[in-house]
């Protein structure tokens, strides 16, 4: 059987068969506590890709540190083939003072690639560009709804990538959308340097959420299993057939007041669904939002106050009337919960 060599990263050989967390020095605080960007490598008995998966790029996301912690521990990487980049917080700064952005003000995901003698975004950005996303052949690239706002699981694809629509379906997330790189972007820089990375979304800022994490958990694994890094035990097939939307548009608040919503994330709506309604505190004044086309809820306001024009459901577009959110919690429900009864 032939094997693996041992794979290098900032200095460090991880011998074939073996998995270490590797801790690249990034900057130092001002109280000289050192800051490090963590990457857990699982570097298989076998050759095969390397693939790295990120999360809290925005450190506000925790939902994909929970989704990586799961992966690591997960019985299907006992036969790895190929090499697994995990970096659970990519973000450290955000995450430890559950900000979205960096102390400079700067949203990481807007710096990339980055340079050495830029911002500390920008030079955060070229750290975990050269040492994890230029040395794999795919990533995946998790993320959340911002805070008080929820997202359905779902992927985020380049348009025109066939090879990205291809391990999008084996991911097996609700829904699929296309969507435009933006300038700046951590998949702009990646793919412009040859690296193929899906966007993964689900839940909520600064909260856990199941159907989410299971979701993103075993999608992860069927891609590993289509790019031949894991056997199909213990990796669950979905249940149901991922919805490829067009476009997605955000509908707003028609006024300021208490909002009351009528759907939730992954219900199908119709033109003329009441989505909900906005009311003034005196119950004298009600605006109801209606959606105006056929899609998908894939995204929702918590927020009960409300200011005119802001976002409230992201709907996703669609013909295909037949999806519902009692589909979805029927596949989580089918999912294990990859946790401790998983340890490798």
């Amino acid at each position: 059987m032939q094997t693996s060599q041992p794979f290098s990263i900032a200095g460090h050989d991880i011998a074939p068969g073996t998995r270490r967390t590797v801790d690249i020095p990034v900057s130092t605080l001002s109280d000289h506590t050192p800051v490090n960007l963590s990457v857990h490598v699982v570097h298989g008995r076998k050759p095969g890709p390397v693939m790295f998966v990120s999360a809290a790029i925005h450190g506000d996301e925790v939902i994909g540190v929970e989704i990586v912690r799961r992966l690591l521990r997960a019985g299907p990487l006992r036969s790895l083939a190929g090499t697994l980049l995990a970096v659970p917080i990519v973000n450290s700064y955000g995450f430890l003072n559950n900000a979205r952005y960096l102390p400079d003000r700067r949203d990481l995901n807007r710096c990339f690639p980055g340079g050495s003698a830029g911002s500390m975004a920008s030079r955060l950005a070229d750290i975990f560009m050269r040492e994890v996303v230029l040395r794999a052949e795919i990533g995946i690239d998790l993320h959340s709804a911002a805070i008080h706002r929820c997202n359905l699981p779902q992927i985020r694809l380049t348009p025109g990538n066939d090879r990205l629509a291809e391990m999008g379906r084996a991911f097996g997330a609700p829904v699929m959308l296309n969507s435009k790189l933006r300038e700046g972007s951590l998949r702009m820089a990646a793919e412009e340097a040859g690296v193929d990375v899906l966007l993964y979304e689900g839940g909520e800022g600064l909260r856990f959420d199941e159907l989410a994490a299971r979701s993103g958990m075993a999608g992860i694994l069927r891609v590993m299993q289509t790019l031949g890094m894991v056997a199909q035990k213990g990796v669950p097939k979905a249940r149901t057939a991922t919805v490829m939307c067009s476009a997605s548009r955000w509908f707003r608040a028609p006024a300021g007041g208490l909002f009351r919503s009528y759907r939730a994330i992954g219900d199908a709506v119709e033109a003329s669904t009441v989505l909900g309604a906005v009311t003034d505190p005196f119950g004298e004044l009600e605006v109801e939002v209606i959606c105006d086309e056929a899609g998908i809820v894939i995204g929702r306001s918590n927020m009960p106050v409300v200011y005119e024009g802001e976002a409230l459901f992201h709907i996703a577009s669609t013909t295909r009337g037949e999806f519902a959110a009692d589909g979805v919690t029927a596949q989580m429900d089918a999912e294990p919960l990859f946790d401790e009864d998983e340890i490798l």
